[in-house]
């Protein structure tokens, strides 16, 4: 079973869309099984000026610390899933969104513990809630580039993957004032050549990850926090998605239950930068 998200296009159409960490196709290393797209579902409407008010979260009162820790990163290396397990970091990442309901929640989950991520974020939501891109941006948190439509690109030519490319940087340009400096390949899906001259072309290395909850499946709360937990270890990127309201149902207790292990939370491009020239 697949996993299925919704992506609302700009028609006011809507498809949906297999999520990110789909399995991998065993005869081609890299590349990612996909099902036929299931039928549409209704979406979530919000106004630019829609007041969020928070349900009221239990914390620990425990916070991730101020790191003033370097973020420029120049290696050569086209492909991470992991930074150096010297350091008990952990990058913790969200695709697909923003998401008009559960991005703000839990960017309100991460301010209570002080925790920065990695936001990989589909151009086409970027265009249609900005306001919410510049919220992930002036709390601190980083953006990468997820593509604008969520196609899989190994069936892309290689001038509509850079048309991907390039309409998610500016969209992300317009919204926030900043350019992303990784990405991540829908479904993981990206073969090595395609790898290559998007490094070379803009300069973003492909971020995989070590940790994947199966958030997809939706589990319930209780299994991804346990999935992500157990599997913790220094230097993971670990994927997780804020389109779907369970994940972020999950995360209060997975970063306390990360945050009580001793573990630090820092960006993609910050885990980068201590790998060096790596």
């Amino acid at each position: 079973m697949k996993r299925r998200k919704i992506l609302q296009l700009s028609s006011g159409a809507l498809i949906a869309l297999p999520a990110c960490s789909a399995k991998k196709d065993a005869l081609t290393p890299g590349v990612a099984k996909t099902n036929p797209v299931p039928a549409a579902q209704k979406p979530v409407k919000m106004g630019a000026n829609t007041q969020y008010r928070p349900p009221a979260y239990v914390n620990k009162g425990l916070r991730n610390p101020n790191m003033n820790l370097p973020s420029s990163f120049n290696g050569k290396t086209a492909t991470h899933s992991r930074g150096l397990s010297s350091s008990p970091f952990v990058a913790m990442t969200f695709d697909d969104g923003p998401h008009p309901q559960n991005t703000p929640r839990l960017l309100d989950i991460l301010r209570a513990r002080n925790i920065k991520a990695t936001f990989y974020v589909i151009g086409g939501n970027v265009d249609r809630y900005p306001h919410i891109v510049r919220r992930i941006v002036a709390e601190g948190h980083e953006i990468g580039n997820h593509t604008y439509t969520h196609r899989k690109l190994t069936n892309l030519g290689d001038s509509e993957v850079k048309k991907e490319m390039q309409r998610t940087q500016d969209a992300i340009v317009r919204a926030a004032g900043v350019k992303p400096r990784t990405m991540r390949p829908p479904y993981g899906a990206l073969l090595q050549r395609q790898r290559s001259f998007i490094f070379s072309d803009y300069g973003y290395p492909t971020i995989m990850w070590s940790i994947d909850p199966l958030d997809w499946k939706r589990p319930g709360p209780s299994v991804v926090k346990t999935r992500i937990v157990s599997k913790a270890h220094n230097g993971a990127i670990i994927l997780a998605h804020d389109l779907h309201a369970p994940t972020v149902d999950a995360m209060p207790g997975t970063f306390d239950g990360l945050l009580s292990r001793g573990y630090k939370f820092i960006t993609v491009s910050q885990l980068l930068a201590q790998k060096g020239q790596a």
